[in-house]
C-alpha cells in the first residue's frame, strides 16, 4: 500500500534517487544511432530503436544502483507510434530488472477520461475476454489542478493494484511561482494543493505512514521543500531539479523525514549525458552513467544519512 514497495527498494539499495529516462537523439551516442538507422533508415522507427537501445544500456548499468527509473512520455511520443512502443518496451525491460517505474506523463483530465489514463498507465484493460496491462507503470505523475474530479478516478486503481501517483504541487521550473505562489486566503496555492494530497491519500497509507498520493516538489525551492515536508507528513515526494537544473544535495535534504525517508530525487540529463563530460568515449556511455549515479547517491546519502 502507498509507496511501501518504493521505500523498501530505496532502503535495500541505500539510494533515494531515480534515474530519469528522457532521451533525445542528441543525447544518444552516434554508434547507436548509426546502427538503428542502418536497420530502419532515417525514420521514426529508426529513432525509436535508438532510444530503446540507449535505454537498455543505461538500465543494464543502473539497475543494481538505483531503485527506480522515470521515463518522460513526451520524449517517446515525439517519435509517434514507434516512440510509444519504445516507451512500452523500456518500461517492460526496467521491470524485468526489478526497477520501480514512475511514468512521467503529468496527466490531467476528469471522469471517464482520467479513468482511461489510469487504466492505461497503472491498471488493466479488457479486450473481449482477455485482460491486458497496457503500460505497467508503478506510479504516474498527474496534474491535480482540475480538482478532485481529476484525482479520484486514480485512487481505486492505486489501492487495488498497489500503485501510486505524484501530484504536481511545487514544481522546479522558474515560472512555477506565477501561479503556485499565489495566495488562497491565508496560504499559497502550492500549500493548498499539498493539503489536498494529504486528504486524497487518507485511505491509502502504508506501513511507513506514506499514502499512495505523492507530491512533486522541486529541488530548486529548498525552503518550500522543508515547509511542505513538515506540513505533509503522509505525502511521499518526487523531487526533480537535481543536477542539470541546479539543485544539489543540500537543496534536497529538506525533503526527507527524520528517518531519511519520504522522498526520491530525480536526475535525468546528468546521468544520461554523463559520458559527454569527463573524457569518456561514446562506447562508455553506460559506465559514465553508472559512475554519475553512484556519485549522486553518495553525495545525497552523505547529507541525509
Amino acid at each position: 500500500m502507498g509507496f511501501d514497495r518504493l521505500i523498501e527498494a530505496i532502503e535495500q539499495k541505500q539510494n533515494p534517487t531515480v534515474a530519469g529516462l528522457d532521451p533525445k537523439l542528441d543525447f544518444i551516442p552516434s554508434f547507436i544511432k548509426n546502427a538503428s538507422f542502418a536497420k530502419y533508415g532515417n525514420t521514426l522507427e529508426g529513432a525509436a530503436d535508438a532510444l530503446l537501445t540507449f535505454n537498455k544500456g543505461l538500465i543494464d548499468a543502473l539497475y543494481d544502483v538505483v531503485p527506480a527509473v522515470k521515463p518522460q512520455c513526451a520524449y517517446y511520443e515525439l517519435y509517434g507510434w514507434p516512440g510509444v512502443k519504445a516507451l512500452y518496451d523500456t518500461i517492460a525491460y526496467a521491470k524485468e530488472k526489478g526497477l520501480f517505474v514512475i511514468i512521467d506523463g503529468k496527466r490531467n483530465d476528469i471522469g471517464t477520461t482520467m479513468e482511461a489514463y489510469a487504466s492505461a498507465h497503472l491498471g488493466t484493460v479488457a479486450v473481449e475476454n482477455e485482460t491486458f496491462e497496457p503500460f505497467g507503470g508503478d506510479a504516474l505523475t498527474v496534474n491535480g489542478y482540475l480538482g478532485s474530479d481529476g484525482i479520484l478516478p486514480l485512487l481505486d486503481i492505486c489501492k487495488g493494484r498497489d500503485k501510486g501517483i505524484f501530484v504536481l504541487v511545487k514544481t522546479s521550473n522558474h515560472s512555477s511561482g506565477e501561479f503556485q505562489d499565489q495566495q488562497i486566503s491565508d496560504q499559497t496555492v502550492y500549500r493548498t494543493m499539498g493539503n489536498m494530497c494529504e486528504h486524497w491519500g487518507e485511505d491509502s497509507r502504508g506501513r511507513y505512514g506514506y499514502s499512495a498520493v505523492g507530491a512533486v516538489v522541486g529541488a530548486t525551492y529548498p525552503a518550500q521543500l522543508g515547509e511542505l515536508r513538515t506540513a505533509l507528513p503522509h505525502t511521499f515526494f518526487l523531487v526533480p531539479g537535481y543536477g542539470a537544473q541546479g539543485g544539489g544535495a543540500k537543496d534536497v535534504a529538506p525533503a526527507f523525514d527524520p528517518n531519511g525517508r519520504g522522498a526520491i530525487v530525480n536526475s535525468s540529463r546528468a546521468i544520461m549525458c554523463a559520458y559527454k563530460k569527463g573524457g569518456y568515449a561514446e562506447a562508455q556511455f553506460a559506465e559514465a552513467a553508472r559512475t554519475e549515479a553512484v556519485r549522486m547517491r553518495d553525495e545525497i546519502m552523505a547529507v541525509i544519512g
